[in-house]
């Protein structure tokens, strides 16, 4: 197969390096560059550093709830630190880590981009994370503490009368500035994925990760200027007297739920497009097979995306404001695409040759978990079953079911595209321990939370009866959140260990797509030349010319 030359000729493209090698070094670099790989990765280190402190919090909290009446905190900081807890991993890590740090070094690469569209207002995006996750976590140091009125910020308890602390305004204009920085990296992704793909890819050649980048920026765009609206509102309430939220002043409480949740469960599936993506193509590589139903797997996506939209009262089923029929059908529809999905992931690995690295067993384990905690979403949808369950642990469970899941997904990230990150590989005996680690712990943590929200045990407490099955069974799943920091633990260590020790080449996984054929790190302008791009997996076309694939546009002439 000939190659093309990418539209930087490969004599600018030297001169670029020439000039970046010759331009700020060390932490200069690292403070003005605008090249998207190097700001994915300050993403990456930011968001792991935020999964290390909300593991920490999570730490405590389970500390805390091994015993009946815990004395580990005051009643004062478990609501501090559950709050918290929820805000950093959701707001701080997950989003970011999904659409801010992969994103940012893979898409550009994967569609045969030089850079993201708009490079300054990458930075910005950037910063802006940095500093609403340092004015958030501020509010510890503030003399009234951190927010404490959960991560989902209810009024009335997170009104001026009953979170008076200037913790509670930190947390709202950290947010804010989360935001916007989510906003921005949306109009990025989008523009860049449109606008910048390399001649031959169309849009249906383009890989799934990027596909649902796509999706998931345009769910940002249409979710987070509402909650940016609601948190202005909430502040306006607290220092202006608006009263939007408040009773005594004619507002209606209820409507921050509905503004929050218009955002939140649009937000679910921002959080985990990225990583259905990450695991589509690791299960594809790893299977040594094509993606089985790419074009399904496209409209699945997007069907979850436009469903997702008309969901967010199925939060709000216990307070009898809501039409429950609609929304419990909705809630139940939108399973239909996620089990395509599962169906796919499946059909994908079946009679393939497969190789459990690392990253396969984190994808392999990501499904296991995700379908646990997609069934269990399935009952809450129920309004019967949602009534029994409503703020008990069984909520909790279902909810760290999934997200725990796109834990496991975001590290078969980490260990599948760090070589080309990097230009190193990570040593795959530590990583199959902490595999091992994260996957048991994680259904150790889960499992006993399902059965103490069915017996009635209320979320959001510090303490609880003193029933000895409760404490049994809140011992079992601490012992599944120690399992889980061990592995996180593990995962440092691998860092350290594994620090520039195993060169890992070009393509050390014999991987399909576009970012696999330049070079392990890829160049300041990602590329000297281009294969032809002929299907969705243009790297296997080329290096592997007796395969050839034939399908998915391979005669298609019109690009889009």
């Amino acid at each position: 197969m000939t190659d093309v030359l990418h539209p930087v000729h490969v004599g600018d493209a030297a001169h670029d390096d020439h000039a970046e090698h010759h331009g700020p070094t060390g932490i200069l670099k690292w403070l003005t560059s605008t090249d998207h790989k190097v700001i994915g990765l300050s993403y990456t280190v930011t968001a792991v550093v935020m999964l290390v402190i909300g593991g920490l919090f999570a730490e405590i909290i389970r500390g805390q709830l091994a015993s009946a009446n815990g004395t580990l905190v005051s009643f004062a900081q478990y609501n501090e630190l559950f709050t918290m807890h929820g805000s950093v991993m959701i707001y701080l890590f997950a989003g970011p880590f999904a659409f801010g740090a992969l994103a940012n070094i893979i898409v550009p690469i994967q569609i045969g981009a030089p850079d993201m569209a708009f490079p300054r207002l990458n930075a910005l995006s950037y910063w802006l994370y940095l500093t609403g996750s340092i004015t958030m976590l501020s509010g510890f140091f503030t003399a009234g503490g951190a927010a404490n009125f959960g991560w989902v910020g209810y009024a009335p308890l997170s009104n001026s009368l009953n979170a008076p602390g200037a913790g509670a305004d930190l947390w709202i204009g950290g947010l804010l500035l989360t935001g916007f920085s989510a906003i921005f990296t949306g109009v990025n992704l989008t523009a860049t994925i449109f606008y910048l793909r390399a001649p031959g890819m169309t849009m249906f050649r383009m890989p799934i990760f990027t596909w649902n980048l796509l999706v998931t920026a345009i769910l940002i765009l249409l979710a987070f200027p509402v909650l940016t609206a609601g948190l202005i509102m909430l502040y306006a309430d607290r220092h202006f007297g608006t009263h939007i939220f408040t009773v005594a002043g004619g507002g209606v409480p209820v409507l921050w739920q509905h503004i929050f949740w218009f955002w939140g469960h649009p937000e679910v599936y921002i959080l985990a497009l990225p990583f259905f993506g990450m695991v589509t193509e690791i299960i594809a590589v790893f299977s040594r097979k094509p993606v089985f139903g790419y074009k399904g797997m496209i409209f699945a996506t997007l069907s979850i995306a436009a469903l997702s939209l008309g969901v967010w009262a199925h939060h709000m089923f216990t307070t009898g404001v809501v039409l429950l029929p609609f929304f419990s059908i909705m809630s139940l529809l939108i399973a239909v695409p996620t089990g395509i999905k599962m169906f796919n992931w499946i059909g994908t690995m079946w009679r393939g040759q497969i190789w459990f690295s690392t990253a396969m067993l984190m994808a392999v384990g990501f499904v296991f978990t995700f379908l646990v905690g997609g069934i269990t979403g399935i009952y809450l949808a129920s309004p019967p079953l949602d009534f029994f369950t409503h703020d008990t642990y069984f909520v909790v469970a279902h909810f760290h079911s999934v997200v725990m899941a796109l834990v496991l997904a975001g590290m078969a990230g980490l260990y599948y595209w760090g070589p080309k990150i990097t230009g190193y590989l990570l040593n795959e005996t530590l990583g199959k321990i902490q595999f091992w680690f994260l996957f048991i712990g994680t259904q150790v943590f889960t499992f006993p939370m399902y059965i103490l929200g069915l017996q009635g045990m209320p979320r959001r407490m510090a303490v609880y009866p003193n029933d000895p099955q409760w404490v049994h069974l809140n011992q079992i799943a601490s012992l599944g959140a120690v399992l889980i920091g061990v592995s996180t633990l593990l995962f440092v260590v691998n860092l350290i260990y594994s620090w520039k020790k195993y060169p890992a080449g070009d393509n050390p996984w014999d991987a399909h797509t576009l970012e696999w054929f330049t070079t392990s790190p890829p160049p300041h302008h990602n590329f000297y030349r281009l294969p032809q791009i002929r299907s969705e997996r243009p790297t296997w076309d080329h290096n592997h010319p007796e395969h050839r694939a034939l399908h998915h546009g391979e005669h298609e002439t019109t690009h889009a």
